[in-house]
This record gives C-alpha cells, structure tokens and sequence, in this order.
C-alpha cells in the first residue's frame, strides 16, 4: 500500500519516510515513530494499517542522520545495534525530522488538517517529545521506556500512553511518576504484557493486549482527529 519517499528537514538534512495513503480522502494524518529497529516490515505494517482505517500515514527513517537504510529484525544481536543507533541519534536531532513530517502531512492534506502522533519503543518517547515541542492534534506513545526522563516537559496535545506490567525496562515506579507529573494524561497498563507488545514479530507480542491498546488508539484519533 505504502512507498518511499525522500523528504528534507528545516537544517536540509534529507531522509526517506515510508507513506501510507489511503483510498480516497484522508481522514487526518499520522507521524508514525519507528522503533529501535529502522523503518522496518513491522513499521510498514503499520502504517498501512493506519491507511487502511482512513488516515495518511508517514513513519520517517530517524536513523538517516547516522546511517541510512536501517532494517532490522528482533535478534540479541540487532537489539544491540539498534541501541547503539538510538544512542548515537540522540534526542534532539529527530525533532527537525518529524517536524518536516507533520509539514508533508498539511502539504498534502491542507494546512488544517488534523495530524497524530504515534510512536513505539524509542518512538514512544519521541511521540512524547513531539508532542511537547511540536503542533500536534493529539499524541500516542507505546511503551516509551524514557519518557520519564522528560517529565518536566508538557504535553501540547491530548496524550494516551501504553504499557505494560511485565516490561523490565519500564518500572510502574516510572508509570506512577508519569501519572503524577501529568494527571490529563491517559495512561494505560496491559496485565501480562512486555516490552514491544504490539509486534507480533517479537517474542513480547500479547495479542489481547495489542487489540485493546489499539482500540483505545482508535478511539483517540477519532476523538480528536476525526
């Protein structure tokens, strides 16, 4: 459903995103925030599901500043460099880069249309920043294991978080600190789901609990995308 294109940020930095369109007109559109692991099948995936509810969809390649053309599988090994990429990249340099998304999304769809955010993993806590620092309509973030980093930061936008109880990597001390700084924020926790519970390509994959956080979604775009 979707395609490549090349799309360049304010500082001319140039980077592919993978677009989804859907048939007919948009609803609204989507920055869609990758993982650890690139642009990837399961990103791609999901983008074209977005496309396939209604909504122009673009996920940029954030790993293009460092290196380009990151497609990686859910091995000890592939986890390890996406770390090391995620590190490299740092916070800061992906703002100008989903940025230059939510510009394409009004080029294409007019200059008010609705546009989401939606992250995973390490998107999940760029979703957050965009959504502090960025004009979002609202703003999804999925297992975002460093938004606690970040709690000084203020959500511009109405804001949903999924995670889950069995994620080593974020502690329901940090879910509880989130709450606390951010009470409008509406934060989910999925009894039995790990780290990365939405892709059914990792070993975390919980059905049940993908089905729920995805209804949820659902229902917050159309609340405040249409």
């Amino acid at each position: 459903m979707g395609e490549f294109v090349v799309l360049q940020a304010e500082d001319g930095h140039s980077f592919d995103a993978y677009r989804a369109a859907p048939e007919g007109t948009a609803k609204a559109g989507l920055l869609v925030i990758q993982e650890i692991f690139g642009v990837n099948g399961h990103i791609q995936s999901v983008c074209d599901g977005f496309a396939a509810d209604g909504y122009l969809a673009i996920a940029p390649a954030v790993f293009d500043r460092k290196q380009r053309k990151v497609d990686l599988g859910y091995s000890a090994e592939t986890v390890a460099e996406g770390r090391a990429l995620k590190d490299d990249v740092g916070w800061d340099d992906p703002i100008p880069d989903m940025n230059a998304v939510l510009t394409a999304l009004r080029d294409s769809l007019g200059e008010n249309a609705k546009i989401g955010v939606v992250g995973y993993c390490w998107g999940g806590t760029l979703a957050w920043l965009a959504a502090c620092r960025l004009e979002t309509d609202c703003a999804i973030g999925y297992y975002g294991g460093q938004i606690g980093q970040f709690l000084t930061e203020q959500p511009r936008s109405p804001t949903m978080l999924h995670l889950g109880t069995e994620d080593s990597g974020i502690p329901m001390e940090t879910v509880d600190a989130v709450r606390e700084a951010h009470p409008a924020v509406e934060i989910h926790v999925y009894e039995g789901a790990g780290h990365g519970f939405a892709c059914d390509q990792r070993a975390d994959y919980h059905p049940a609990a993908t089905a729920l956080a995805r209804e949820r979604s659902m229902a917050h775009f159309a609340e405040h995308l249409g």
